[in-house]
C-alpha cells in the first residue's frame, strides 16, 4: 500500500518538474526578442526515497531553473550611438529611481528629458567622470559611479594644458647673433624657423602662439613663444609683451635627435600652464617642416552628438568639430555570473553564491569591450524552445498517466474483501 501512495507522490513530482520546464520555455519564447535576455534552462535533480528505507522505491524529481547569463548573444547593428553592447565578459552598472544598483546586459540606452541615459526597462546607466575613472579593476568602486547625463544644455570650454609639436629644424641654418635673437623682441629680430599653434584660455577663447626657432650655435637652438595678439601692426616684431617662454634646445650631432629642451612650459595668456612636448623634434639636413601639432583643450561650444570608444570612453563631439571626454563607462562582474539573482527588467543582483561585484574598465583583464550602435540579442533559439516544449509536454502527459494508473490500483485495493 505504501508503494502505491509513493507512486502518487512520484508522478505529482514529475508533473511539477515538467511544469517548471514548460514555464521556463514559455518565458524564453516570450523574451526571444528582448535585448540582452539570457535563456532560462531547467535542470532536473533526482530525489531518492531509498535514503529513508533502502528497501523502498518510489523516489521523484525536483528542478532548479537558472539563466545562462555568461552566454554571449549575437550582436545586431542599430542607428543610435547610445545603443551599447558588451562583447565579452561583464555587465553595465545601472540604477533605478531609488539609487539601488543592478547589473545588466541590456544596453538599449537613450537620453531622457534631463539627458540621463536610460534603457527600455527604466534603468539608468552608471559611469565615472572622465577624470575620475579607476586605472585598474578594483572592488567596492560602485560608490564612485554616477548616472551618465548627456549635457546638451550647456557650452563646454577646456583650457589647454598640454601639447606636442613634431618638426624638423634645418641643420644647415645660419647662426643668429645674440643681439638679434627673437628673445630680444627687437624690431630686427631674426629667426631660422617659425610656426603657430592655436591653444585655448580658461574661457575657451582661442589664443594663437607664435613659436620661433633660432640657431645659436652648432646643434643648439633658442625656442621662443609669443602671443600673436601682441604682434606689431602687420605682424612680427616687436611684440607688445616679452616672450612667454625662451628655452635652449640641443640636438645630437650624430643622428639629429633631440638631446635636451623638452618639454617647453609656458603660461597661456588668460589660461593655465601648458607643457609643450617637442621630444620628437629633429635637426636634419632638410628644410624646416612641421610633421604634427596636437594640443588638448577646446573652444567654447555646445554638444552636437556623443561617441563611445571600445574602452568605455564617452566623448562629446562639439559643434566646432572638437571632442572632449565626458565619462568612462566601467563594467562590473562577479566570480560566478550564472548564480546571479535575476530580477524584473532584465537586471541581476549579486548574492553569496555569485560572489562580490568587482568593477573595471572595458578591455582590461576579465572585461569585454563596449560597442556603440550595437545591441546584444536574446540568446533564445525559438526552434530549440519549441522542441523542448514538445518534450516537456509529453513527459508531463506520461507522469499524469502514472498518476491515473496509481489511482486505478488504489481503487482495486480498496475494493478487495
Amino acid at each position: 500500500m505504501s508503494t502505491t501512495f509513493g507512486l502518487f507522490n512520484t508522478s505529482v513530482m514529475g508533473m511539477s518538474a515538467q511544469s517548471d520546464a514548460l514555464a521556463a520555455v514559455a518565458e524564453n519564447i516570450a523574451n526571444s526578442s528582448t535585448v540582452g535576455y539570457k535563456e532560462a534552462t531547467t535542470h532536473f535533480l533526482t530525489v531518492l526515497n531509498g535514503f529513508q528505507n533502502s528497501g523502498e522505491f518510489g523516489g521523484g524529481v525536483t528542478t532548479r531553473n537558472r539563466y545562462e547569463i555568461p552566454t554571449q548573444g549575437a550582436l545586431q547593428s542599430t542607428s543610435s550611438a547610445t545603443d551599447l553592447a558588451i562583447h565579452g565578459a561583464g555587465f553595465f552598472v545601472v540604477s533605478d529611481d531609488s539609487g539601488a544598483t543592478y547589473l545588466t546586459r541590456a544596453g538599449s540606452f537613450a537620453p531622457d528629458a534631463e539627458g540621463r541615459l536610460v534603457n527600455s526597462a527604466g534603468y539608468y546607466l552608471m559611469g565615472y567622470a572622465a577624470d575620475g575613472a579607476p586605472s585598474a579593476s578594483s572592488t567596492n568602486s560602485l560608490t564612485s559611479m554616477s548616472v551618465v547625463r548627456i549635457r546638451n544644455d550647456k557650452l563646454f570650454a577646456t583650457p589647454t594644458t598640454a601639447g606636442a609639436l613634431t618638426a624638423n629644424l634645418p641643420a644647415g641654418a645660419t647662426v643668429v647673433a645674440p643681439a638679434a635673437l627673437p628673445s630680444t623682441n627687437g624690431a630686427g629680430a631674426q629667426f631660422s624657423a617659425k610656426t603657430s599653434i592655436t591653444v585655448y584660455d580658461n574661457l575657451g577663447a582661442p589664443v594663437i602662439l607664435d613659436v620661433f626657432f633660432a640657431k645659436t650655435g652648432a646643434n643648439t637652438w633658442e625656442a621662443s613663444a609669443f602671443n600673436k595678439a601682441d604682434a606689431a601692426p602687420g605682424g612680427g616684431f616687436p611684440y607688445a609683451n616679452p616672450a612667454l617662454v625662451t628655452q635652449t634646445v640641443a640636438f645630437d650631432p650624430a643622428n639629429g635627435n633631440l638631446l635636451s629642451g623638452s618639454p617647453i612650459s609656458l603660461s597661456v595668456p588668460g589660461g593655465g600652464t601648458m607643457s609643450l612636448d617637442i621630444a620628437d623634434a629633429t635637426q636634419l639636413g632638410a628644410a624646416f617642416s612641421v610633421q604634427s601639432v596636437n594640443v588638448n583643450g577646446n573652444g567654447a561650444s555646445s554638444v552636437r552628438e556623443v561617441m563611445f570608444a571600445s574602452d568605455g570612453t564617452l566623448s562629446y563631439l562639439l559643434e566646432n568639430g572638437q571632442s572632449i571626454p565626458a565619462y568612462k563607462i566601467g563594467l562590473a562582474n562577479v566570480n560566478s555570473p550564472v548564480n546571479l539573482t535575476s530580477e524584473s527588467g532584465n537586471v541581476f543582483v549579486a548574492n553569496g553564491d555569485s560572489g562580490q561585484v568587482f568593477v573595471g574598465l572595458p578591455g582590461t583583464a576579465g572585461f569585454g569591450r563596449i560597442l556603440s550602435s550595437k545591441l546584444e540579442s536574446s540568446t533564445v533559439d525559438l526552434a530549440t524552445q519549441l522542441s523542448s516544449m514538445i518534450v516537456a509536454q509529453r513527459a508531463f502527459t506520461a507522469n499524469s498517466q502514472s498518476f491515473q494508473v496509481a489511482s486505478e490500483i488504489l481503487q482495486v485495493l480498496n475494493n478487495l474483501k
